[in-house]
């Protein structure tokens, strides 16, 4: 998985820093421009100034149309920031360190060849602006052009320049009063859109989701799916992936940005996507207070259905074979999931999900802890997913399992399908210990699960093999990690294997196991009041 900057900057304790660097830049892009203005103009200018720094309170239009707001927005809630503006503007929050989020409101209208959204409002919130251009007599053919000209790449690693390279940039401008009368609309929307990128680490399913699918979730859950999604980097293969988590979340076709020239119209717009933190919704700033609990049960709706057609069909095809050979045993026939016998069936014998690796990471003993896991009482399904396997598939098997184990890696987002209370145990292997606790342990816990993280000793590592064993990639990973994250990829990531110690292992199969026994216990007597 990638972690790139981020793992370091926050390995080396740069958290306060970053907190400390956070700048509000709302509104600092914007700007008209003008030829020199005549000396009237510029005294003018200088009086009202003197006026914005005495008594700001008796202006009505937005503040941060002119320049830097030097608030604490570090501190502000970043719901609230850009919470309330005026038709015909453009806010734009540049305080978080993730990401950029722009907000428009008005006649926006699309234009995607030249990589622009325009922004026409029937009132001019610039009143400033004009006011000085028509005094100076000059930079009138800017005037009915650009009020305000922002720059924005709809991703959320905005701190990662080698990535956002990679990703299309955006110029969001308000035009004059009227001036849109001159320019059709292809598409009329009467809902507001939200403009994203689906480039930079898609590929990857952590990625996938903590970079995408849960900031569109918290950008745009409070919409009620009244909002139409645009996307800039649209990949066909992304909205089949996600088509089912998408559909909970807009009532609309996703609109590719590239791909379709025609100009679409909306009444608002959202440029970027909102994060909070690794894999989660901090529900302080989200609107209805919603928090990744949540967004778990927006999954249950999402893939219900398409796991009920797989029941169904799984039935049929059955069915099918049994009429062709009546011979074939009724134990044959799959039971419902949601039913009596299956829930006795698991009550008695819990069952453990083994998300196998092949390659780096790998245990190489696998088939001996699954056997062990099935001698202390689990019912094992080992599944090995792949880029092409279908979400509602791996969603079913992982949703009614009651424990899942995997090795460290960008598969363990796979924790977003498991109910709560279910137990996580979480190999670690060495070298990883931070990025594995951050970006699945402590996301795990926020998820209601009872999470268990197996670090394991070097012995258990194949690196144990090709390193002296006082040498710091086995006696002190965390002291390598100022050699820069391509070092810990290649050695610890790319270029390790686990072999289990079963006997150390085995204690955390039995703590789960018993785990699971002592809450079935209470639910059963819960049930018999």
């Amino acid at each position: 998985m990638v972690h790139h900057q981020r793992y370091h900057q926050l390995r080396k304790g740069e958290d306060d820093e970053e907190a400390q660097s956070l700048v509000d830049e709302c509104g600092s892009a914007g700007y008209y421009k003008r030829t020199r203005p005549k000396l009237l103009a510029l005294l003018f200018l200088s009086l009202l100034s003197c006026c914005f720094v005495l008594a700001p309170c008796l202006f009505s239009f937005p503040i941060y149309s002119f320049g830097e707001y030097d608030g604490p927005v570090a501190e502000m809630d970043a719901k609230t920031l850009c919470s309330s503006i005026a038709n015909g503007t453009i806010c734009c929050d540049r305080s978080a360190f993730r990401t950029d989020t722009c907000f428009m409101k008005g006649d926006v209208r699309t234009h995607s060849s030249s990589s622009s959204i325009f922004l026409y409002g029937s009132r001019n919130p610039n009143a400033f602006t004009d006011h000085v251009s028509s005094i100076s007599g000059e930079g009138k053919e800017f005037e009915e052009e650009q009020l305000q000209h922002e720059k924005i790449k709809p991703y959320t690693r905005k701190w990662e320049a080698s990535v956002m390279d990679t990703i299309d940039e955006l110029h969001l401008i308000s035009k004059k009063e009227g001036y849109g009368t001159h320019h059709h609309c292809d598409v009329h929307h009467d809902v507001p859109a939200v403009f994203f990128s689906t480039g930079g680490y898609t590929g990857n399913i952590y990625h996938e989701f903590n970079d995408g699918i849960l900031p569109l979730y918290i950008t745009s859950q409070h919409l009620n799916k009244r909002v139409v999604f645009v996307i800039l980097e649209y990949h066909d293969w992304w909205i089949t992936k996600y088509g089912d988590v998408i559909s909970q979340l807009s009532d609309y076709p996703p609109i590719d940005f590239s791909g379709d020239n025609r100009t679409h119209c909306f009444p608002e717009a959202i440029v970027g996507l909102r994060i909070h933190d690794e894999l989660t919704v901090d529900s302080s700033l989200v609107e209805g207070n919603e928090s990744i609990r949540d967004f778990r049960n927006l999954l249950d709706q999402a893939y219900l259905p398409r796991i009920r057609s797989l029941i169904q069909a799984k039935e049929q095809k059955v069915q099918s074979k049994m009429k062709e050979d009546p011979s074939l045993p009724p134990s044959l026939k799959p039971p419902l999931e949601t039913g009596k016998e299956e829930q006795v069936h698991q009550l008695k014998k819990p069952k453990l999900v083994v998300l196998s690796r092949t390659g780096a990471r790998a245990i190489t003993n696998e088939d001996l802890m699954v056997q062990m896991a099935k001698e202390i009482g689990f019912q094992v399904k080992v599944l090995r997913p792949n880029r092409a396997t279908e979400l509602a598939k791996i969603y079913r098997v992982l949703n009614s399992s009651d424990a899942m184990v995997g090795v460290h890696g960008a598969a363990m987002t796979h924790i977003l399908f498991l109910q709560p209370g279910s137990v996580f145990i979480q190999v670690i292997p060495l070298g990883t210990e931070w990025p594995a606790e951050t970006y699945y342990g402590e996301p795990a816990e926020k998820l209601g699960l009872k999470y268990m993280g197996y670090k394991i000793l070097p012995r258990e590592s194949s690196l144990y093999n090709e390193y002296a064993k006082d040498d710091p990639v086995l006696r002190d990973p965390d002291s390598l990690a100022k050699k820069g994250w391509e070092f810990t990829k290649r050695v610890y990531l790319d270029h390790q294997t686990v072999t289990l110690d079963l006997r150390r292992f085995r204690k955390q199969l039995v703590c789960a196991y018993d785990y699971y026994i002592l809450k079935a216990s209470r639910h059963s007597h819960f049930l018999s009041y």
